[in-house]
Formats: C-alpha cells, sequence, structure tokens
C-alpha cells in the first residue's frame, strides 16, 4: 500500500503552492465555536475520519480540512491543486503513516514546509504486532482497535498542544473527555460481539482492514480477497481463498462502501455466503456515519447482524 505522487504532478502542485502563497483555505469551522477562525489551528489531515479524532480533541480550538473525499480511496488518493491550497496554509498536519497516506509526506517535503506533522500509527505505545508483523510490513490500520484510537487522540492532542501552548489546558480537558467517550465506545463493541455465537466469529473481508478490530474483539479474519485496493487477484488466490471460506464455515464476507463488489459477489456465489459490502474503514459517509464513532457502532452492528 506503499505510494508516492508522480514527481511531475509533484512539480506542478508545489508551483500551484507557490501561485497562491499562503492564501487560507482552513476547514470548517467547529459548529457554535465562539473563538475567531484566525485564533484556531489549521489542521490538514488525510481522512475524514482522523478529522473527526481530531475535532473530537481540540474542540473549538481547530479547523481541520481533510484531503481525501469519502468514498475515496485514501490508499491511492492523488493530491490536487486545492489540496496544495490546504497545504500551504496548515499550521499542522496530521497522518496515519505506515503506508496508508505517505503521499501527503511526500507532498508537504517536496512543498518544502517546515511545519509540524503527527504521525499517528507508527511506534504507537501499546500497540502489540499482529503475527509475522515487522516495522516494515505492519498493517496501518490500527484506528479501528478503539483503544488505539485512544493512542490516536493523545498524539493529536500533543501535537495541537504544541503548536499553539497557550491551549494546551483547554486542550487537555477535551482530549480528556474524548477519550472517556471512546473507552465507552470499545465497551460497547465487546458487549455486541459477544453476542455473536463463538463458532459464527470468523470473517472474510476485502481488503486487510480488521486485522486489529478482529484481534481485539474475538473475531478471525480468514482471508482477504486483495492484497491491497487496486491489486487483482490470480485465480489461484481466489481459489484458495474459497476453498478456505468452505472449510472453515465463513457465514458472511465484507466490504467496504468504496470498493466494487463484483469479487465480493463471485465469492459469494461460489461458496453460498452473504455480501456485506457497505462497511466504513477508511472513510466516512453520509448520515448517519458522519463521525469515528458512528462509524464504528454502523460496522459492529452490521457484522453482529450478519454473523448472529
Amino acid at each position: 500500500m506503499r505510494r508516492s505522487a508522480p514527481r511531475t504532478l509533484i512539480s506542478l502542485l508545489v508551483g500551484v503552492v507557490a501561485a497562491f502563497g499562503g492564501a487560507g483555505c482552513g476547514g470548517p469551522a467547529t459548529p457554535g465555536s465562539s473563538l475567531d477562525p484566525a485564533d484556531r489551528i489549521n489542521v490538514v489531515t488525510t481522512s475524514a475520519v482522523f478529522a473527526d479524532l481530531i475535532r473530537n480533541t481540540g474542540g473549538e480550538r481547530v479547523a481541520v480540512t481533510n484531503l481525501v473525499p469519502n468514498g475515496a480511496d485514501i490508499h491511492t488518493y492523488q493530491v490536487t491543486p486545492e489540496d496544495m491550497r490546504a497545504i500551504a496554509a496548515a499550521d499542522l498536519f496530521v497522518m496515519n503513516g505506515l503506508g496508508l497516506d505517505d503521499w501527503l509526506e511526500g507532498t508537504i517535503k517536496a512543498a518544502s514546509s517546515d511545519k509540524m506533522i503527527v504521525r499517528l500509527a507508527p511506534d504507537l505505545p501499546g500497540v502489540a504486532p499482529l503475527p509475522g508483523e515487522t516495522a516494515a510490513t505492519q498493517n496501518p490500520h490500527l484506528w479501528l482497535d478503539v483503544t488505539y484510537a485512544g493512542g490516536y487522540v493523545d498524539r493529536v492532542a500533543g501535537g495541537l498542544k504544541a503548536a499553539d501552548p497557550d491551549s494546551a489546558e483547554a486542550i487537555a480537558a477535551t482530549a480528556a473527555a474524548y477519550t472517556q467517550t471512546l473507552a465507552d465506545l470499545d465497551a460497547w463493541v465487546r458487549d455486541q460481539i459477544v453476542t455473536i455465537p463463538a463458532e459464527n466469529r470468523r470473517v472474510v473481508t476485502f481488503h486487510d482492514a480488521l486485522p486489529y478490530f478482529a484481534r481485539a474483539y474475538g473475531l478471525t479474519v480468514v482471508g482477504v480477497a486483495v492484497e491491497a485496493p487496486g491489486q487483482d487477484p490470480s485465480a489461484g488466490e481466489i481459489a484458495a481463498l474459497i476453498d478456505a471460506i468452505r472449510a472453515s464455515g465463513v457465514r458472511a464476507i465484507f466490504s467496504e462502501s468504496q470498493f466494487p463488489t463484483a469479487l465480493m459477489d463471485q465469492l459469494a456465489r461460489e461458496t453460498g455466503t452473504t455480501v456485506v459490502a457497505n462497511l466504513y474503514t477508511d472513510t466516512l459517509g453520509a448520515e448517519p456515519v458522519t463521525s469515528y464513532e458512528a462509524l464504528i457502532r454502523w460496522d459492529v452492528e452490521h457484522l453482529v447482524e450478519a454473523l448472529r
């Protein structure tokens, strides 16, 4: 899933930054904010999921722009001139890292920005590696384990305090309140998953987005359909996955709303399983999936419905 923007595109966009200069392109104000827009910390991030975590961590003290539109694929996104305008105006950058959105870091460096970058996932305290993982191959989707999302909040809070030391106390209070919200959410997920019979807690996913979620909440990922978005499996790989589905008694296979369903439909026809193709992992969506908490609740409700 590692990628970088082509040099010709980066060169073009760096020129756009020069043309725009420091023109403002802040994200939307927090609803009900009493602060002047000029007094908020202008944060650029890669996904609406991370943008929501940032808003809930910083409250009215932040204005957030997420670059990747809802429904687009964060793994393969190409920055636009409008994105570069937002980058030029930012006070702070927040990205996941671990290959998910490393294109942002390359673009920032190409634009000669010396502003602070918060990398949420690499070396996150408390994270135990998955079997067979190394630092170079670590899966990037840590935030789908809600306890690890709490670690993201800690890192965001640290970046916001560094960007605006005068607001450090207020940011700490907002972050602490949101951390408790996430702790309550984590407990709710566990209560829901235990209602699935143990023999049904096996899943197949479109791409490898759920290993941390599965480990945290007692599911087993039997297999994935594609190694990474945009990489089609071979006929042999499809046949092996079909055999694994049949052998393990998987009841449902899961995909996210932004990906095509043709391959998942083929797997379902071959194995007699159910396709659930409206999960969210890397992106938010329309109502009601408009926040990180709503994403987790939506996915868990659909997982439980399909497996129970």
